[in-house]
């Protein structure tokens, strides 16, 4: 017979589950306790429960995919029925939780995170839209989802800003990631506000960008410098905030190396094994100029306020990596995975060539990439 009975089968599940201990029970500042169970990993739980904003993001699927493959239950608000079912299979049955919500809308707002002991915002723009401005997303978004987590009890509060926010910016995102930080500050005193560079990875806007559009970024005559960060570490990073017991400040998450627009070129042209572009430099008025004649199409174009951030340097100030246990690489450990689509059928499988220096636009001998 296949029937088996019922009860030969709860007996090897109880002796299987085992027993828990006091480090399995982590108090919480309301009064409550997140209770862990099971192995570490995708099937185990946690006892955490998580409502990231902005998961359908570049940053926000990796912080999703971390988060539940230690087992906690995220919480994926999306606004578009497509852009979150990826999300889906990120973690185990029940553990992904979708729900609807609007910016706009404080009672979605406080339904997407009222059973949760932690909530990150990683909610923003690179451009502005007919609908959201900057004040809009980084300003008033950014206040209204802190206050509404203090008024449901909520533990944590992670907000993602940019590591270039200032009021004094002459880019108005960047003043606006600074307003949305005191905005956070006033409503949730106790959050923890991280401050990423710019970002690469596999859907980045960097790597592939200047693959596609390698003109853009020779403005300022290539002298820009940046210091990119691995979205994948980014992402670690926000992920070990749940463990920690307090992590209340602002933090800096710059990547581990300043590089200069002109070293990117040729780190894309080496590594795709595509000539670099012979185009010239634009002027900073003409490049004004077209990116305000852009915004007439209806898909996204590059705004004049990416062009002014464009000749900002990044910030030069020391990052925080260590307080979230995290080792940040170096871009050339990724380049080849981001940018191998963007190699011609007879050099897809060549040896991976990285410039000689990062002083010059040399190009060496064949090497494997690091690690």
């Amino acid at each position: 017979m296949l029937a088996v009975s019922s009860k030969c089968v709860r007996l090897p599940r109880a002796l299987a589950q085992g027993k828990r201990a006091l480090h399995d029970i982590t108090p919480l500042s309301s009064n409550k306790a997140a209770v862990a169970q099971g192995p570490p990993g995708r099937s185990a739980t946690t006892g955490h429960v998580a409502t990231v904003f902005g998961c359908t993001g570049f940053l926000g699927r990796y912080v999703v995919a971390k988060l539940a493959k230690a087992g906690t239950q995220v919480i994926v608000p999306y606004r578009d029925e497509d852009e979150k079912r990826h999300l889906k299979v990120t973690g185990d049955l029940g553990q992904i939780v979708t729900m609807e919500w609007d910016l706009r809308r404080p009672d979605q707002i406080d339904e997407c995170l009222r059973h949760s002991d932690i909530v990150y915002n990683l909610v923003g723009r690179e451009y502005e839209t007919k609908n959201f401005s900057y004040e809009d997303v980084h300003v008033r978004g950014a206040g209204a989802i802190a206050s509404l987590a203090a008024q449901a009890g909520v533990d944590r509060f992670v907000h993602v800003s940019h590591l270039n926010a200032a009021h004094d910016s002459p880019s108005a995102f960047y003043r606006s990631k600074a307003a949305g930080e005191e905005r956070v500050k006033e409503a949730f005193p106790n959050a923890t506000i991280v401050r990423p560079a710019i970002m690469f990875g596999y859907e980045d806007r960097l790597l592939n960008n200047i693959a596609f559009w390698p003109i853009w970024w020779k403005l300022n005559d290539m002298k820009t410098k940046v210091r990119p960060a691995h979205a994948l570490d980014v992402a670690q990073a926000l992920a070990n905030v749940i463990q920690m017991p307090s992590l209340a400040g602002t933090f800096n998450l710059p990547g581990p190396s300043t590089l200069s627009y002109e070293y990117l070129l040729t780190l894309v042209s080496s590594v795709t094994y595509n000539p670099a572009t012979g185009a010239p430099s634009i002027p900073k008025p003409i490049a004004l100029a077209l990116a305000k004649a852009a915004q007439l199409v209806w898909w996204p174009a590059l705004s004049p306020d990416e062009v002014i951030r464009r000749y900002i340097d990044d910030a030069d100030v020391p990052g925080d990596w260590d307080k979230f246990g995290v080792t940040p690489d170096e871009i050339e450990e990724h380049a080849i995975t981001v940018l191998r689509r963007y190699r011609s059928a007879e050099n897809f499988a060549r040896p991976v060539v990285f410039p000689a220096t990062r002083e010059t636009s040399s190009v060496s001998q064949a090497v494997s990439p690091p690690g």
